[in-house]
């Protein structure tokens, strides 16, 4: 009788040494580990756009009335800062899970340390752990834009659109989200993340025009990725289309791809050199 060998996987270079083709495997594990989790916390973030909506959208958009786009639309004031929320919807959704739960995966669960010992690669981690983080921009997003519809916030039929288009913004956010986690050792350094995220939301043309600044901090300003989402699902759900919304599209495609590149090297230079 032989006795059964079991070879381990094994890293030779070049791609097979960061890609298994098996990310789905990291999303099914985030799946599964989410249903000890409590969903009240999940739900929060959905709550709080929608909260600023009513408020701000309804309560203070009566006594302020229309309000003129980038591209010289008027809109009333709670269809001016909808499309806006809905980003940050998407972009809160896709950082808390790129973020917080990955630091405590990587410097605590040592998750993906076990995960890099089987046949994945630093890559089917890196973007199984952002698909996952999209699942949650995708369930805000959602819920969010069937309240816009109720509403009457949706201005045109493009406004369908805005889905596609936050699940790119998440996507951005989580990518770029997981690479500067991978470089923060304490709690402490997290707080860097809310110290960037909160003048984000404040000043990205989110609750008013960008026209209210001087000249020389609107272009600080469209610097901002959030900016460009903002931007990119206003122009869909008021139905006014542009050129120009293909360069907010691309600024998330290079977002995206920048994370993943980081990503990828940090996690093979943190658990496989």
């Amino acid at each position: 009788m032989t006795a059964a060998t079991t070879e381990t996987p094994t890293r030779v270079g070049g791609v097979r040494a960061l890609w298994a083709g098996n990310p789905q495997s990291v999303v099914q594990r985030g799946l599964i580990a989410a249903r000890s989790s409590s969903w009240i916390i999940v739900f929060s973030g959905f709550f709080e756009p929608v909260f600023y909506l009513l408020s701000m959208g309804i309560g203070l958009g009566s006594l302020i009335g229309d309000v003129q786009t980038s591209t010289g639309t008027e809109v009333s004031y709670a269809a001016f800062i909808a499309p806006a929320l809905l980003a940050v919807s998407a972009m809160n959704g896709a950082i808390y899970d790129s973020t917080w739960n990955v630091f405590f995966k990587l410097n605590y669960g040592k998750l993906y340390e076990g995960m890099l010992a089987t046949s994945l690669g630093p890559l089917d981690v890196a973007l199984g752990e952002i698909l996952y983080a999209l699942l949650r921009g995708l369930l805000y997003a959602t819920g969010f834009m069937i309240i816009m519809q109720v509403l009457g916030l949706n201005l045109a039929w493009t406004a369908i659109l805005a889905i596609p288009a936050v699940l790119l913004i998440a996507f951005g956010f989580a990518s770029l989200g997981m690479a500067v986690t991978s470089y923060m050792k304490t709690f402490q350094h997290m707080d860097w993340i809310n110290f960037v995220l909160l003048p984000m939301f404040l000043f990205s043309a989110t609750l008013y025009p960008i026209s209210v600044y001087p000249e020389w901090i609107q272009h600080i300003i469209m610097a901002f990725p959030l900016w460009h989402g903002v931007e990119l699902v206003r122009g869909l759900t008021t139905g006014v289309l542009s050129p120009a919304m293909w360069w907010h599209v691309l600024y998330f495609v290079v977002m995206i791809a920048i994370g993943l590149v980081f990503t990828t090297k940090r996690l093979r230079a943190l658990f496989l050199d």
